[in-house]
């Protein structure tokens, strides 16, 4: 167990301590304020206030897991190692940087609730972010830095055995459009006909009714494809299904169509299941609430995993109304055009909310890799060694490594040709 001394414990101080000993570490790590219990303790320890109480292992304090409520802060980034930091400690801390301060700034998305600019969805972009503009995106920082941390203990604590994690993978498949051509309804075929003969889709509308006359497999009906590949995996895919109203930005099948149904149910026989939250369950808590009791009612268990359409959060709006659902799995936090870290971790955490000073239940499974991001690489090389450098970071702390693919991506369309051999590249890398 480590023993942290500190002048003041808080919330923030508990809550990241816990991500970078239990979660990155795998140590119990417990808190005192009396010099007298710090000094009778006879593992692990070290002191974390603003001046050091004799020669222990010591890093000295930002106010940051101090402080309540949200301020301007001036961030200094530097270069260490083969990394970088902020939060500069000073000649007698034997971390240069405080990695705690700096872990709660990026786990808790500080920077989101600060004044930026969205995109055209509303949307934080990569480029507004500080990892972006101080070049570490491509770097899991938070867990770097806990490795850091662990190699300073080991100089201190030589005979202290130290638990050691593995790389994992959590692949997610996320399902706004189950099929291209089938169980639309009359009014959309005839919308899509009539669309095609004005456009001169010909080639569109002769595959359009190759498929509804049952001669061809529909484009994005790859279901079979991910099954077969989930029973060759050890790991769980997690699918998430658009179940919501018909609207301008989404446009899955209605749940009444059995068919759909079906599919939902006989992909819950082999993989997760959850939702995919609709534009505008986003912002409104009883359209999020109808989505999950829907497919609470199909799968027959309780809802495990959302993510929000377009990846949009509205911090901490959009989080609050899942813990409130109790809903303790989210996978939105990541950038639909960028490969990296947003959250500057890959370990998943707990969402901290800043307005009350908490962290809640609800756990966040950052992506490091949406199939979109990869489409601005031009060659099937450029994407595998864009690809490879991620995963390579990932292996390189022992985190887990979470991708999102869409159902589409792994048909034969020219656009996502290849995709299906990057998704098995990233299967293949646990092994």
């Amino acid at each position: 167990m480590l023993l942290v001394y500190t002048h003041k414990i808080t919330p923030r101080l508990i809550y990241t301590f816990k991500h970078i000993g239990k979660r990155i570490l795998g140590l119990e790590v417990s808190f005192t304020s009396k010099v007298e219990d710090f000094i009778a303790h006879n593992s692990l320890k070290m002191s974390y206030t603003k001046q050091p109480l004799s020669n222990e292992l010591f890093v000295r304090s930002n106010e940051l897991l101090f402080e309540n409520g949200l301020s301007d802060i001036d961030i200094n980034v530097q270069q260490w190692d083969n990394t970088k930091g902020f939060f500069a400690t000073g000649e007698r801390s034997d971390l240069p940087f405080d990695i705690f301060a700096a872990s709660f700034y990026l786990l808790s998305r500080y920077e989101e609730y600060m004044p930026h600019v969205k995109d055209d969805y509303g949307r934080f972009m990569a480029k507004e972010s500080l990892a972006y503009i101080h070049r570490f995106l491509n770097q899991p920082v938070v867990d770097i830095w806990a490795y850091k941390l662990q190699k300073v203990l080991k100089k201190r604590f030589p005979d202290y055995e130290f638990q050691k994690r593995s790389y994992r993978i959590q692949p997610v498949i996320d399902v706004p459009t189950a099929y291209y051509f089938r169980q639309k309804g009359l009014l959309r075929t005839v919308g899509g006909t009539l669309n095609d003969l004005v456009r001169f889709k010909l080639r569109q509308l002769y595959q359009r009714y190759s498929v509804l006359m049952g001669f061809k497999r529909d484009p994005y009906d790859t279901f079979k494809w991910v099954i077969t590949k989930q029973k060759q995996s050890k790991f769980k895919f997690i699918v998430l299904f658009l179940i919501g109203d018909y609207s301008t930005y989404d446009k899955n099948i209605n749940t009444n169509k059995k068919q759909f149904v079906s599919l939902i149910k006989s992909i819950a026989d082999y993989c997760d299941v959850g939702i995919k939250a609709s534009y505008f369950a986003l912002d409104d808590v009883s359209i999020l609430k109808k989505e999950k009791l829907k497919m609470e009612a199909i799968v027959n268990t309780n809802l495990k995993a959302v993510r929000h359409s377009f990846s949009k959060l509205n911090l901490p709006t959009s989080y609050r109304n899942l813990v409130e659902l109790e809903i303790n799995q989210d996978f939105t936090m990541g950038y639909i055009d960028t490969l990296g870290f947003r959250a500057g971790t890959c370990t998943p955490f707990q969402f901290y909310d800043l307005d009350y000073e908490v962290q809640t239940p609800l756990q966040i499974n950052p992506y490091h890799c949406m199939d979109f991001a990869l489409l601005k690489y031009d060659s099937e090389l450029d994407k595998t060694e864009h690809l490879q450098k991620l995963i390579d970071e990932v292996k390189a702390v022992n985190g887990t490594f979470t991708p999102i693919f869409h159902n589409y991506t792994f048909s034969d369309l020219d656009r996502w040709k290849g995709y299906r051999t990057l998704f098995n590249m990233i299967l293949e890398s646990i092994e």
